[in-house]
């Protein structure tokens, strides 16, 4: 029910006529922020465009080859070159194609539909290996363990543990409500998700195993991020973000917004972790303690999940229509570029060459030229962990 209503706020936003956003702007509790220049108050320069069919909530992955691949509600998947925007292939599935695409090592594409199946799909033809049905959609973004293991969570409440190359089912863990949350997983190979029946769990990702789980106040729909010390970020529609122990299960702190944390957060180089809230708000807040940093208020609901630059910029798409980029250390915007729709689900992914590629609402995905120059070197610098989105920390 309270994924209803939340669907039912967010048609009405987007239904009820263009309004004067909230300007954006940003609160530290900490430094003194320095004016933005007139460079960094511009938008940077749109590289291409490319129009899918329906809304883009999906969130493009980027393969080695640079090649970029994100759904769409028109039911495909799409495979378009990451310089020029031209499409390579498409593959049409039953339903939409909210889920994000994960990328193996040998270059196969997975991703989920509606349709409750996951695909695994030939990623420089477009060919279909194999389908996997579950017994409800799958909304929930696969992740990839060291060994090809995918790991995907379903609408009929059960995580999924599936071999990479035959499609054979390895096992299944029952939860008590819809996973719509991503997998995360542990460089010991633990696999931690969110439910909607308000856990987070931890399971052992060979066995299928519950190791432990903790209880938040509300639905998980947020993806986890794993810190470089085993601590497990991840918000939950109480509207509060939870730093727990991946070990023990224990509250180490917990963070509260305005509004329900959808977005799924990603940690800086120096340990902050970033996230949104559907306060319209993206929060800065230091890994080890809980205490803000900063926060910086959009004119819309955050689901979007932000991605951090390797000079520290943080990218983040707002229901405003727009996608930010601002300074980590100072929460200062150094510019927006606006699309023609809500940046909602689809999170942006930065290439190697600093492009940032994001889906919005007026079914497209754009990509942009940044002075980035790829992603952050950190424990979790974007959903997914890293532009293929494995969801795999980094091995210790």
């Amino acid at each position: 029910m309270k994924q209803i209503l939340l669907m039912i706020a967010m048609v009405a936003l987007v239904g009820c006529g263009k309004k004067e956003p909230v300007q954006p702007s940003a609160t530290n509790t900490e430094t003194t922020k320095p004016e933005p220049t007139k460079a960094e108050a511009t938008a940077e320069v749109k590289l291409w465009e490319f129009e899918t069919g329906g809304k883009v909530h999906s969130s493009p992955a980027i393969g080695s080859d640079g090649t970029v691949y994100v759904g769409s509600e028109d039911y495909k998947l799409y495979a378009i070159n990451g310089k020029s925007g031209g499409k390579l292939w498409e593959i049409e599935t039953i339903r939409f194609v909210p889920s994000s695409p994960a990328i193996g090592s040998d270059g196969t594409v997975y991703v989920g539909s509606w349709d409750k199946k996951l695909y695994a799909i030939n990623g420089k033809s477009g060919v279909k290996r194999w389908e996997f049905g579950t017994g409800g959609g799958v909304s929930s973004s696969p992740a990839i363990g060291s060994d090809g293991t995918v790991y995907v969570g379903s609408g009929d409440k059960k995580l999924y543990a599936i071999n990479g190359k035959s499609g054979v089912k390895l096992w299944e863990f029952a939860t008590g409500g819809d996973v719509r949350s991503s997998p995360a997983i542990g460089s010991d190979g633990t696999v931690y998700v969110g439910s909607l029946d308000e856990k987070l769990y931890a399971i052992n990702g060979k066995s299928g195993v519950k190791l432990w789980e903790f209880e938040t106040r509300d639905s998980v729909p947020s993806s986890p991020a794993i810190g470089s010390d085993g601590t497990v970020y991840v918000g939950s529609y109480d509207k509060k973000l939870y730093a727990i122990n991946g070990k023990s299960g224990d509250k180490l702190w917990e963070f509260e917004t305005g509004g329900e944390v959808v977005s799924s957060p990603a940690i800086g180089s120096d340990g902050t972790v970033y996230v949104g809230s559907f306060d319209k708000k993206l929060y800065a807040i230091n890994g080890k303690s809980g205490v803000k940093l900063w926060e910086f208020e959009t004119g819309g609901f955050v689901p979007s999940s932000p991605a951090i630059g390797s000079d520290g910029t943080v990218y983040v798409g707002s229901y405003d229509n727009r996608l930010y980029a601002i300074n980590g250390k100072s929460g200062v915007k150094l510019w927006e570029y606006e699309t023609g729709g809500a940046i909602g689900e689809s999170s942006p992914a930065i290439g190697s060459d600093g492009t940032v590629y994001v889906g919005s609402d007026d079914k497209k995905l754009y990509a942009i030229k940044t002075e980035s120059k790829g992603l952050a070197n950190s424990p979790w610098p974007m959903r997914g962990q890293n532009a293929r989105h494995t969801g795999r920390a980094l091995a210790k």
